[in-house]
């Protein structure tokens, strides 16, 4: 059976992340790249180093005008509307949009029009793209959708352990707290910021409270939570690993070691390798 063939549009952190864990589990094939704003030698660079999650385990160059990734050709443009990438031209089936920017339904099907790519994975959440968190609803999904959303970081991490809890004991209402790794979007030193003013504080430094749309994004992969959960993050001085603690009020009484069994249960059973215990 061939592989999926993936197109990335956005080659920042998500971006690149993605194409690493495309070598390393080999299921699709990563065809093209677009970034504006980074060069095909300066992309080289910054697939090999990372500074959270280590050298590539590969070969990466340069070789006529493409990427060389462990022997793959990976076509690259420079693109900053998406109308004008020509993902058709490298067979781009599903194109992996991770800019940030184009995160609702008309803005990514610029991807789809002209008959280019069929269908795109936004990585961000999305206001009005139906979303899916792997291990909760994405079996809802229906072929009929073009553009989907995959929730945010936060949501993967909470929808799984409150659909064990909810399903099994029934959640009431809820809160949720993040305890997040500092972002590209935070400030190194304290500098001026456009929103709020804590959010100029050097993120080396601070425990900044900051808003959080994963337990709104939860009601939306779990209808049955929909307007339950509510919730808050802290951005902290780490540079990977965050923290999502969730503390809810459950319609069925249950012990601490009955909360341990479903979700042990779970874990080992139909969420192995989503949820672990």
């Amino acid at each position: 059976m061939s592989k999926a063939k993936v197109g990335i549009n956005g080659f920042g952190r998500i971006g690149r992340l993605v194409l690493r864990a495309a070598f390393l589990k080999n299921t699709v094939d990563i065809v093209a790249v677009n970034d504006p704003f980074i060069d095909l030698e300066y992309m080289v660079y910054m697939i090999k180093y990372d500074s959270t999650h280590g050298k590539f385990q590969g070969d990466v160059s340069v070789e006529n005008g493409k990427l060389n990734v462990n022997g793959r050709l990976i076509s690259v443009y420079c693109e900053r509307d998406p109308l004008n990438i020509p993902w058709n031209k490298d067979g781009a089936e599903y194109v992996v949009e991770s800019t940030g920017v184009f995160t609702t339904i008309d803005k990514a099907q610029a991807h789809i029009k002209n008959d280019r790519a069929k269908k795109v994975i936004i990585s961000a959440p999305s206001a009005d793209a139906p979303m899916f968190v792997v291990g909760v609803n994405e079996k809802t999904y229906d072929k009929s959708m073009s553009v989907v959303s995959n929730a945010s970081c936060t949501t993967n991490c909470l929808a799984p352990l409150a659909k064990v809890i909810n399903d099994n004991f029934e959640i009431v209402e809820g809160l949720m707290t993040t305890v997040h790794s500092f972002t590209a979007t935070q400030k190194t030193v304290d500098g001026p910021s456009s929103k709020l003013w804590r959010d100029g504080r050097g993120a080396f430094q601070n425990i900044i409270p900051a808003s959080t749309g994963a337990a709104k994004a939860v009601g939306k992969v779990i209808p049955a939570l929909n307007g339950k959960l509510t919730g808050m993050a802290f951005r902290v001085p780490t540079a990977n690993v965050s923290v999502v603690d969730l503390t809810c009020r459950l319609g069925k009484g249950a012990t601490y070691d009955q909360i341990k069994a479903v979700i042990k249960a779970a874990a080992n059973g139909p969420l192995k390798g989503i949820l672990e215990y």
